[in-house]
């Protein structure tokens, strides 16, 4: 949805072409059979010819997973909106109402959902992998809607206020961070997809203007100050994939499966939405940092690759240049030093 679907609608949203728009319409079409639960909270996974849907097997019994079913709103909504067609609209207001109602253990979303029975499945809360997005989505829908959308608002403030009270953490040495809870112990650890969360308080901070902005100004900038770290304190000066925070380490990688970097966006556009809101220069060297660290270190022949172990330099590459570098990394850090009247 969000590469295929959200590019098409993009480009129909930049050029007007019809061409794109019946695209994302053709493939949404072919998406509408993982609709077809009980609950309406789709399946991970079509078949694009025949229909058929299932989950993957390793989601928690069978589950559906937050950052997949809570990233489809402003997609959907939007192609209503240009299409003149509820449906797409009507599948994914039944996902939020559904939400809405359901009783959230320890006034957090856990990250699986059972699509049969509507009950959570494993007690994992993150908003990192398998998390993330569900909640930049609410926050992202109100806004494109205009600010009408008062529901995504709602549930957004209320998730955002129960992360800052359950999971947002300060460090000894003074470094806010996001920790994960799993059935109801925190794992201080935190994602380098839980990166984009200090744009997130920022913009929600700055949108707002409530009795929460102030906290949620402070907390953005310290999230994102920590996500710098954890890039400064490597070796390479690339971000490791999850950080931890112990008595005697912070913001650096403990397991060799969470040191390596496959050009991730998300510190990127924290970089790029607190540069907007604040015009602290700091957040412009930052990203500088981060492209002479992308050339350094991941610029190859045909382009550019992810590294296995971001505290080696000169140290093994993975050989993929993930599509996200081009539609997210590199878009961030253009417009990071592009004029505000760009877009």
């Amino acid at each position: 949805n969000i590469r295929y679907v959200g590019g098409m609608l993009t480009l129909y949203a930049f050029t007007g072409d019809e061409l794109f728009k019946e695209k994302a319409v053709h493939i949404v079409d072919k998406l509408l059979p993982a609709f077809n639960t009980p609950t309406g909270i789709p399946y991970a996974l079509v078949n694009m010819q025949t229909g058929s849907s299932k989950n993957f097997g390793w989601a928690s019994g069978g589950s559906s997973i937050l950052s997949e079913f809570g990233t489809l709103h402003m997609e959907f909504s939007y192609l209503s909106d240009i299409t003149g067609d509820p449906i797409y609209r009507e599948k994914v207001d039944k996902i939020r109402n559904f939400l809405a109602k359901l009783e959230r253990p320890a006034k957090l979303y856990p990250n699986y959902l059972h699509p049969k029975t509507g009950k959570w499945g494993q007690q994992h809360t993150s908003v990192g992998a398998l998390g993330d997005s569900f909640y930049e989505y609410l926050l992202k829908e109100w806004l494109r809607s205009g600010k009408r959308d008062t529901q995504a608002k709602e549930m957004f403030d209320e998730a955002a206020k129960d992360i800052e009270e359950k999971l947002v953490k300060v460090s000894p040495h003074g470094l806010t961070y996001i920790a994960e809870m799993k059935y109801n112990r925190l794992e201080h650890k935190m994602d380098h997809l839980a990166c984009f969360a200090g744009g997130m308080y920022g913009l929600a901070a700055q949108e707002e203007k409530d009795s929460n902005s102030d906290r949620w100004m402070k907390i953005a900038e310290g999230i994102t100050h920590t996500c710098h770290e954890s890039y400064d304190r490597s070796d390479t000066k690339l971000g490791p994939e999850a950080f931890r925070f112990t008595d005697a380490m912070e913001a650096k990688a403990m397991k060799q499966n969470e040191k390596y970097y496959i050009l991730r966006p998300e510190t990127f556009e924290s970089y790029f939405i607190m540069w907007r809101l604040t015009k602290d220069e700091k957040y412009r060297n930052w990203g500088w940092e981060a492209v002479q660290a992308l050339e350094n270190s991941c610029k190859v022949d045909g382009g550019y690759t992810g590294v296995r172990d971001v505290y080696q330099v000169g140290g093994m590459k993975d050989d993929v240049q993930q599509s996200f570098f081009l539609a997210e990394s590199l878009k961030y850090l253009y417009l990071l030093f592009s004029d505000d009247s760009l877009i």
